[in-house]
C-alpha cells in the first residue's frame, strides 16, 4: 500500500516543494512530481536550477528522451511512468493512479485554499485506509 505524507504548513509551498526534491536527490531517491498546473510546472522548473542557491537539481519534463535517466520528472499527468517509486503531488486533487507509487508526497502550504484542498485529499485517503504521516513545516524557513 502507498506510503503517504503530508508536509503542511510551508509558508512557501513551491520553494518546500523544491527543497524535499532536492533532499530526495541528495539521498539518491529518484522522484516524480505531478504538476497539471503548467505556470507551476514552470515556475518550479525555474527554482530547481537555482536549487541548492549552489548549484541546480537535475529534471526534465516527463516528455523529454532524457526521462529515464533522470532522477527528477514533471508531469502534468501521469500516463507515462518512468519510475514508480516516490510521486510528489502540486495539484489540489488527488492525482490520478497515486496507488502505482511506493510513496506519495503532499505539500501544503499555509493559505486557506491550500488548506482546504488538503484536508479534502487526507479523507479522500483515509476512507480508503491509507495511513498518513504528517511533518509540520511551519517555522521552517525554505
Amino acid at each position: 500500500m502507498t506510503q503517504i505524507f503530508f508536509y503542511h504548513d510551508a509558508a512557501d509551498r513551491l520553494a518546500a516543494s523544491a527543497a524535499l526534491i532536492g533532499k530526495a536527490l541528495a539521498q539518491n531517491k529518484p522522484l516524480m512530481v505531478y504538476a497539471p498546473d503548467s505556470d507551476l510546472a514552470h515556475a518550479l522548473d525555474r527554482l530547481l536550477w537555482q536549487q541548492p542557491p549552489t548549484g541546480f537539481v537535475p529534471h526534465v519534463d516527463v516528455r523529454s528522451p532524457l526521462a529515464a535517466e533522470t532522477p527528477v520528472v514533471i508531469a502534468n499527468d501521469l500516463e507515462t511512468l518512468v519510475q514508480d517509486e516516490r510521486l510528489l503531488n502540486l495539484s489540489d486533487e488527488v492525482p490520478p493512479g497515486f496507488a502505482r507509487f511506493a510513496k506519495l508526497i503532499e505539500v501544503v502550504g499555509q493559505a486557506n485554499e491550500d488548506r482546504h484542498a488538503a484536508r479534502q485529499r487526507v479523507k479522500f485517503y483515509k476512507d480508503r485506509g491509507y495511513a498518513i504521516q504528517y511533518f509540520d513545516l511551519s517555522g521552517q524557513s525554505v
